[in-house]
């Protein structure tokens, strides 16, 4: 039942420990714990707890060993997600379970779920250590060690339609969604095959019954049948193992079916920061307009200033000087904040398209690493399964032959 656990390690090892701060400790989610109290509607819960424990190289801890709750990791990564908006920022492991077959529970206090929940969030824990950048931050440093939270783990959201969206980043949002819809394909191909294969297996699990029962009225044919009885039977047991074993693998895809929301984040952001550029050069537009109509007398559309003036006769030339150079003053500051949303924006452009071409070179290589493993694992499943039916079909009587 444990074999898959020993699985996650490989995962945990992808993660090349390339920044300073995974070269002088350890991140461990060692334990989980669960726990009841009130929430914030005074009702009572139960809910699930992971200890962290971070420890030098040479083994030493390193400050306090905090309990964290699914949600605080969800409020660390918003965090991040708001600090770091170039970055694809590491997904966190699913908060209920997707994509399962019929027999794995869907409970979130299951132990095996908890499990696999805990072995996640030690993942999203050590990609977030070893990324360059956000290995470097405060908060993030502060929740590995410290008992209370930080406030600023905060949310941000927006919403905006920009007029000329960048085609790169709607092309990314294209790969973003058509990677979404790849694997949620895949995941649900897998727990359908799953299902059905657990179906089969069991039905081998009624043949061994029948066989040792017929083993029991026959003579010639007994120890025969019963040996057949005694390979359905392990072969029906062995599906457990199997599909815990195939759920490993379905929970590294479930990992970069939830990177595309960090990817969709990153064009969130993007459409904000183009958003406020676009604004900033429409404000600029008007103003300039303003200082045309002021200058030359001529108002292209309607105003109450413009029917103002006709109605009570027009500034005078101090006034209008006055005018004009406030007006300029704000042309200056506004063209200002046209160039630094400008740079702003090509630089956020930069940052995230070397996040994004890392993020396309990892997916690569995990998922071509995954797939493989999975391909092999089906592989010696089959040639096991195929063993051990061969061995059964091999009596002398050829008794499951007659079946």
């Amino acid at each position: 039942m444990t074999s898959w656990l020993c699985l996650m390690s490989p995962v945990v090892q992808m993660v090349e420990r390339e920044t300073a701060l995974l070269k002088k400790i350890d991140i461990n989610v060692a334990e989980s714990e669960k726990r009841s109290g009130k929430n914030t509607v005074n009702m009572q819960e139960t809910y699930t707890v992971y200890l962290i424990e971070i420890r030098w190289v040479g083994g030493l801890p390193v400050g306090d060993s905090p309990w964290r709750r699914y949600s605080e990791f969800e409020l660390l990564r918003t965090y991040l997600l708001v600090t770091y908006p170039f970055v694809v920022i590491p997904p966190l492991p699913e908060k209920r379970a997707e994509f399962v077959w019929h027999k794995l529970s869907a409970d979130n206090l299951d132990p095996d779920f908890v499990e696999r929940r805990r072995l996640g969030l030690e993942n999203f824990l050590i990609r977030v250590a070893s990324h360059s950048v956000l290995s470097k931050d405060k908060i993030f440093y502060q929740f590995l060690t410290e008992v209370s939270a930080d406030s600023r783990l905060k949310s941000l959201s927006a919403t905006l339609r920009v007029k000329n969206p960048d085609k790169s980043f709607t092309d990314l949002k294209q790969y973003s969604d058509e990677l979404n819809s790849a694997i949620s394909h895949l995941l649900r191909v897998r727990a359908k095959v799953a299902d059905r294969m657990y179906g089969v297996y069991k039905v081998h699990g009624n043949y061994g019954r029948i066989f040792s029962e017929w083993s029991a009225i026959e003579k010639e044919m007994g120890d025969g049948l019963q040996s057949a009885g005694h390979h359905m039977d392990t072969h029906s047991a062995s599906v457990d193992d199997i599909l815990e074993e195939e759920e490993h693998y379905a929970d590294q895809l479930k990992e970069y079916l939830f990177y595309t929301d960090a990817l969709r984040s990153v064009c969130r952001k993007h459409e904000l920061i183009q958003y406020e550029l676009e604004m900033a050069v429409l404000d600029l537009a008007s103003k300039k307009q303003q200082r045309e109509e002021l200058t030359t007398g001529a108002v292209r559309v309607f105003s109450l200033k413009g029917m103002s003036s006709k109605l009570f006769g027009q500034e005078s030339p101090e006034q209008r000087e006055s005018r004009l150079a406030a007006l300029q003053q704000s042309i200056q500051a506004s063209e200002d904040a046209v160039l630094d949303k400008n740079q702003e924006c090509r630089e956020f452009m930069r940052m995230s398209w070397e996040e994004v071409k890392r993020f396309k070179e990892q997916k690569d290589r995990e998922l071509r690493e995954a797939l493989i493993s999975y391909a092999i694992m089906q592989i010696s499943m089959c040639k096991k399964v195929g063993d051990n039916m061969g061995t059964a079909t091999c009596d002398p009587h050829h008794v499951t032959r007659t079946m």
